[in-house]
């Protein structure tokens, strides 16, 4: 499709420049401003085993060096106190946030404690979903995300999970088990589609076996190629082709959402739900604004972007010496902002005019002239009044296109920090 491949290119070339970072020598966040609503996200970089395609910041798991971890990021969390935030919903994200449980436990109790939290949405492993993880994190997490990828066993074994997390049916069983508890508020299935090796049948099959589970949410993440994983991922599940993704994305969407009783809806662009409360993966939408803890998290606070050190050596020692853990940062300008809401709010299906305005001083369409222009003559606006403009199906595609060439922009961040990696930390994230 031209369009999306318009799109890409200069999405990207957008995104290598507003998020060239700059050393942030202070090591801190700035303190909240009034009124203002924050996330809280956390981010625990362990795993039993690295995924080939996977640009998150994630070590192989050590106990010792987990539990350091643990009580370093309870103190970080205790450093946005006394800047005076508070939240009412926390994202756990990783690496695999349900590693340690009772570190888990004992962090989110923190929070609970410090600030007025309502709900805690936290990622998982289909290995998690057995009584032992399920006890504890019954009433702790009222939102959980489960790693699922895929539920073809060929894909499963060329991501290396098929080992790690079982047979697509076991997968299915545990995340139908979990579903028909109503343990959690929210029980999202997270996915890939587009891997090289992947046929229309599987992408099929993957979309049938999702309606199977009685989840209330799926996610359909588009495979991204990140420079730091080009490599295991040619090794692994081969090159990503973008020229099909817009017909596989097409399958998704009508499968999901499509016919005269559909079991989903739109809550994103790649995200689909039973009702839009069930909103978990992609706090963004909800959240403009949100500081990060933890290595290799990414604060968004008053038009800047903050990253913290994706070395945990270096975490620990940021923490135990009374400061926090950000090492770069970039400042938007009001037209990165601008670009930041416009992609956001549209990925989440609606951008609010009227509060555009409000912040910006001015129209989309004078704050924004080359995006706006391209985005309705490609036909992507659906609905556009004073108070909102929505997106077509076409729409939706683009603005999942922009998010993500987004995210791999961010990858490239990421990249750009794992190079400072060193000794044993390089070896860990990147092997031999």
């Amino acid at each position: 499709m031209l369009s999306e491949r318009m799109l890409s290119k200069v999405v990207g070339a957008m995104g290598s420049h507003y998020l060239a970072t700059d050393p942030c020598p202070d090591h801190m966040l700035p303190g909240p401003i009034p009124g203002k609503r924050y996330m809280l996200y956390m981010h625990v970089p362990f795993c039993q085993k690295l995924c080939p395609y996977c640009s998150f910041n994630r070590f192989p798991f050590q106990e010792e060096k987990a539990r350091r971890y643990f009580v370093n990021l309870r103190k970080e969390m205790l450093m946005l106190k006394e800047l005076g935030y508070d939240f009412e919903s926390v994202y756990v994200g990783g690496g695999t946030p349900t590693i340690m449980m009772d570190e888990l436990a004992q962090t989110l109790a923190l929070a609970r404690e410090s600030f007025h939290i309502q709900e805690v949405s936290s990622e998982t492993n289909p290995n998690h979903l057995v009584p032992e993880y399920l006890e504890q994190l019954s009433g702790m997490v009222q939102r959980l995300s489960v790693g699922v990828q895929s539920f073809d066993n060929g894909l499963l074994k060329q991501m290396q999970r098929f080992e790690k997390y079982g047979d697509a049916d076991t997968i299915l069983h545990r995340v139908q088990d979990v579903a028909a508890s109503g343990m959690f508020k929210s029980l999202n299935v997270d996915m890939i589609f587009n891997f090289p090796s992947q046929t229309r049948e599987m992408l099929l099959h993957d979309i049938e076996m999702v309606k199977q589970t009685g989840c209330n949410q799926v996610t359909f993440n588009a495979l991204m190629a990140s420079p730091s994983v080009e490599k295991s991922l040619r090794a692994t599940v081969g090159m990503v082709d973008y020229e099909r993704e817009y017909e596989y994305y097409q399958l998704i969407s009508q499968g999901l959402t499509g016919g005269p009783n559909p079991p989903f809806r739109h809550n994103s662009s790649w995200t689909f739900g039973t009702t839009r409360d069930a909103m978990i993966d992609e706090y963004i939408v909800d959240y403009e604004e949100y500081p990060a803890i933890g290595s290799g998290g990414f604060s968004y606070l008053d038009g800047s972007l903050y990253v913290n050190t994706f070395s945990v050596n270096d975490y620990n020692e940021a923490i135990e010496a009374g400061h926090m853990s950000v090492t770069s940062k970039t400042d938007f300008s009001k037209r990165d902002r601008m670009r930041y809401r416009f992609m956001m709010q549209l990925f989440g299906g609606r951008l609010d005019v009227a509060q555009w305005k409000r912040d910006f001083g001015c129209s989309v369409a004078a704050g924004l002239p080359a995006e706006y222009a391209f985005m309705k003559a490609a036909g992507a606006f659906a609905h556009e009044d004073g108070n909102e403009i929505t997106l077509t199906p076409k729409g939706q595609y683009l603005s999942l296109v922009m998010m993500r060439q987004f995210f791999i922009g961010v990858n490239s961040v990421r990249d750009q920090a794992r190079a400072s990696l060193s000794g044993d930390e390089r070896i860990l994230a990147f092997g031999e």
